[in-house]
């Protein structure tokens, strides 16, 4: 089945109001930009995203943001974003903080078909107890605080231990970015741009890949495919200046030392 869409406004058309989002990445590497550019154009609103962070403030997911485009987001991570925090302590944001881990597995374990898993993370905290403030109103009062979880004790190698409750995140689209994926929709991720992408990819009832390279069927080794196809519905393949325009959250680099440019310049080595 092929299943190439033309461009990245028809793959995110049909995104309604109010929908779930899965979205790949890790601060902005492996962001699915341009699908989020699509849906921002597309005017989509009152989402509630699932994704490890929020963007920044002019990128990602922090451009849907800036618009008010978000109503909730379910995220481990959100300290790179001054509007994120200005809208969640003004109540305008409601923010379901969640272990980077737990919120993983959360997510694989939608993909995997698995309602909920014990997990050590949280325990004797109010990730567990429940209590930690999900939304404010505009006076700083908490008016959404998250529940209580069930806990279980095991027995483990070490003693009885006890555990929390986590409960599977399935979304209604999941967003992701590839670095390679044929038009079966598998796709192959780069390095460190893997990150949150396989999982955000497993757990959208209907997924959407924007893929830096597309290639024909049987073109992918299988042993490389990180994505199976079967996870994913459509494929928008990039422009090589879509698949270019990456950012980065912060640049910091320092002089050479001026003994090692002179051994480079002396070896012939380029910098």
């Amino acid at each position: 089945m092929d299943k190439v869409v033309s461009s990245a406004a028809d793959a995110v058309a049909d995104i309604p109001d109010g929908a779930t989002l899965a979205v790949g990445g890790f601060g902005l590497c492996g962001i699915p930009s341009v699908l989020i550019e699509a849906v921002l154009e597309a005017g989509t609103t009152d989402l509630e995203a699932v994704s490890n962070n929020c963007g920044v403030d002019d990128w990602g997911l922090g451009r849907l943001l800036f618009e008010k485009r978000l109503r909730r987001m379910i995220s481990s991570y959100v300290g790179e974003n001054k509007e994120f925090a200005r809208q969640y302590l003004s109540g305008e944001l409601e923010v379901e903080l969640t272990p980077q881990g737990t919120l993983a597995e959360r997510m694989r374990a939608g993909g995997s078909g698995i309602p909920g898993f014990y997990t050590a993370t949280g325990v004797g905290t109010q990730v567990a107890e429940g209590g930690l403030p999900w939304k404010y109103d505009s006076e700083g009062n908490v008016v959404v605080a998250s529940p209580p979880k069930e806990t279980k004790v095991f027995s483990t190698a070490e003693g009885d231990k006890e555990y929390v409750l986590e409960e599977a995140i399935v979304a209604d689209f999941g967003l992701v970015r590839a670095w390679k994926g044929d038009r079966h929709g598998n796709l192959v991720y780069r390095d460190s741009a893997r990150n949150f992408n396989p999982l955000a990819a497993m757990c959208g009832r209907v997924t959407i890949a924007e893929v830096e390279e597309l290639v024909e069927p049987g073109e992918l080794d299988p042993n490389d495919i990180h994505t199976p196809g079967v996870y994913v519905q459509r494929v928008v393949a990039l422009t090589s200046e879509q698949a270019a325009d990456k950012r980065i959250e912060k640049t910091t680099t320092r002089p050479r030392p001026a003994g090692l440019a002179d051994d480079a310049a002396t070896h012939g080595l380029g910098g």
